[in-house]
């Protein structure tokens, strides 16, 4: 599953309110219609809208433009793992008829690709070019001093309607010893420019996968460790092929192994695990934690501008909207999926509502979400067990990966399609696991977010050979049943008899 493109503002789970009498009257003051918190996916999305449509936009940032998203997260995440996946051709290129070699992997030059994929995007969001776009950039912290007024920098901003879009930080558990253990996070793994012999990942979940599968292809020895289910949120089915495959690479995949305490030893680190069996060590020479995320919420002061907020983030209204009625949060900080197409889409909520005052809400059922291990594995709207919670009456149509010719040609033909619909055939959802599956995913998208009957899946013509036949497929078993009914078969003798 891929990390959010948001705001990188410093984690904090709670604020205080804190005597503002002495900044009250500080920065210059500075009126503008939407003050956008945080540069990331969904504020870089608001302020280029708000400003196209000639609102005067104020956009804050804190660290760095594009946010984690571009600079400690997706972007270098997909980069890593796109240098991994040509080092493990090289090692599995044997069925093809070539010499499989071991590669020899320059870690650093491996870095300085990560950071020259970030600087070939980082233009579309600097400074300058917003500036360009008529948003008015401040490089500072945002806190609130009251309803409606922010300082930030040298300034004092008033607005209309204010956005924060502050995004997440990694949650570091409570783990006893961490604080005497050197660890690293998503954040801080690409600073690493040497191998890392034996990696111990913390969390199953996609963050830990991925960057797990990515080192183990760069030749590191991985361990990741899950209290609970790896991917537990995604289709049970799906992830036993996801799990099954990471693990024939190499990967040592524990679930149920709860992480009881760590210590930093001479040259390598020791995790002692509740496990079934009692409790185990397993030894490292790194350490990565990846439990999660938490909302940037520090500095903003929220109980000044009473907006209420959690340890989940701040609380919103299927309209973004917080507590304060001029204010709106959106992406990570509010606590939804972190995703940064997730941010983007809410931008698009806000925009309709704070410009053009539409009564738009989120509708969480349209949301993708994907793991980027390889195979990937993809998902969206209702999951088989999700419908039948839900007590819909559902047909599970499937195809195979392995009766795809594209995907025997290229030898990848592990994985499958399930698709959702209800009795009526409208597309409920939709389980993609194997090659490519965050690309095929999209007509999925499209077929739950305009909730589209399965026949239009169906009739359209797929180029061949291409994995994308796999979604038609699935879509044509809808009809698997017509040559044994009754009626069908009498229509075709009737017709047959007209000549």
């Amino acid at each position: 599953m891929s990390q959010p493109r948001s705001g990188a503002l410093p984690a904090q789970s709670a604020e205080t309110p804190s005597d503002e009498s002495s900044v009250v009257l500080a920065g210059e003051p500075l009126a503008t219609d939407i003050c956008v918190i945080g540069a990331g996916s969904g504020g870089l999305a608001v302020a280029t809208a708000a400003a196209a449509f000639g609102r005067r936009v104020v956009l804050v940032e804190k660290n760095k433009m594009g946010g984690g998203g571009l600079n400690v997260g997706s972007i270098p995440s997909k980069a890593l793992l796109a240098t991994a996946k040509r080092a493990h051709a090289m090692r599995t290129a044997a069925p093809f008829g070539i010499a499989s070699v071991e590669p020899q992997i320059d870690y650093r030059a491996v870095q300085q690709h990560v950071r020259n994929v970030i600087s070939a995007i980082a233009p579309q969001d600097s400074v300058e070019r917003f500036t360009g776009l008529g948003v008015r950039v401040i490089l500072g912290a945002a806190r609130f001093l009251d309803k409606r007024t922010v300082l930030a920098g040298d300034y004092r901003i008033t607005a209309r309607r204010f956005v924060i879009a502050t995004g997440s930080s990694p949650d570091v558990p409570p783990i006893p010893g961490l604080e005497r253990t050197p660890y690293l996070t998503n954040e801080t793994i690409f600073e690493a420019d040497r191998k890392l012999p034996h990696l111990i990942v913390i969390g199953g979940g996609p963050i830990g996968l991925e960057l797990a599968q990515a080192h183990l292809r760069l030749g590191s020895r991985v361990t990741v460790l899950e209290a609970a289910r790896a991917l537990g949120r995604d289709d049970p089915e799906a992830v036993a092929v996801a799990l099954s495959a990471l693990r024939a690479e190499g990967i040592d995949i524990r679930e149920g192994a709860k992480v009881e305490r760590v210590e930093s030893m001479a040259g390598f680190v020791r995790v002692y695990v509740s496990t079934l069996n009692g409790i185990e060590t397993v030894d490292g020479s790194h350490l990565l934690i990846a439990t999660g995320r938490t909302p940037n919420l520090s500095d903003l002061n929220l109980p000044a501008a009473g907006i209420k907020f959690g340890k989940q983030g701040i609380s919103v209204n299927r309209g973004l909207r917080t507590s304060n009625r001029r204010v709106y949060a959106i992406g990570d900080v509010a606590g939804g999926p972190h995703f940064s197409h997730v941010s983007s889409y809410q931008a698009e909520i806000v925009l309709r509502r704070a410009l053009f005052w539409q009564p738009a809400k989120v509708d969480t059922t349209i949301l993708p979400w994907i793991t980027f291990t390889d195979p990937e594995l993809a998902h969206v709207g209702l999951t088989e067990d999700q419908a039948r919670a839900a007590k819909h009456k559902l047909n599970v149509l499937r195809a195979s990966f392995a009766e795809n010719d594209r995907a025997q040609a290229e030898g990848e033909t592990t994985g499958h399609i399930k698709v959702v619909t209800n009795a009526e055939g409208r597309v409920l959802g939709a389980t993609i696991v194997g090659p490519n599956a965050s690309e095929l995913i999209q007509i999925w998208a499209l077929a739950v977010a305009q909730r589209l009957h399965i026949k239009a899946l169906a009739s359209y013509v797929a180029p061949y050979p291409t994995l994308g036949e796999i979604g038609r497929q699935a879509a044509l078993r809808h009809y698997a049943t017509l040559p044994s009914k009754t009626k069908v078969r009498k229509l075709i003798d009737f017709l047959a008899k007209l000549g």
